[in-house]
């Protein structure tokens, strides 16, 4: 089962081809971010135009690839310099619908309630 709220968020960086299905993201998920693609971690990748993106996530019984597009503007991406970086599910939350995700400075304790 899926669980955001039991995961951490990744955001991929650089930009990746998206026309690289699910082994060739995984792959860059391990040698590229050394990242576990079997952690249940989410990992974010957008496209070098920035108006898609594609999620990776390993729910324990097999692979989930999701992808997303902007049919008006660009996503809010984090600047180059680091290759990975960690997002909470409100930043998230955000950056899906296409808003500004950096207004959000929730702790990364922060977890909604699910009630």
């Amino acid at each position: 089962m899926l669980n955001p709220l039991a995961s951490r968020i990744f955001v991929a960086v650089e930009p990746v081809d998206l026309r690289l299905g699910l082994d060739g993201l995984c792959a860059r998920v391990q040698h590229g971010l050394a990242l576990n693609p079997f952690g249940g971690d989410w990992v974010i990748f957008r496209n070098k135009a920035g108006n898609r993106l594609k999620l990776v996530v390993f729910d324990g019984v097999g692979f989930w690839l999701c992808y997303r597009r902007l049919e008006r503007g660009r996503w809010v991406w984090p600047k180059a310099g680091e290759r990975v970086m960690t997002l909470s599910y409100p930043q998230f939350l955000l950056l899906v619908q296409g808003q500004d995700w950096r207004r959000v400075k929730a702790p990364e304790e922060f977890r909604p309630s699910l009630i």
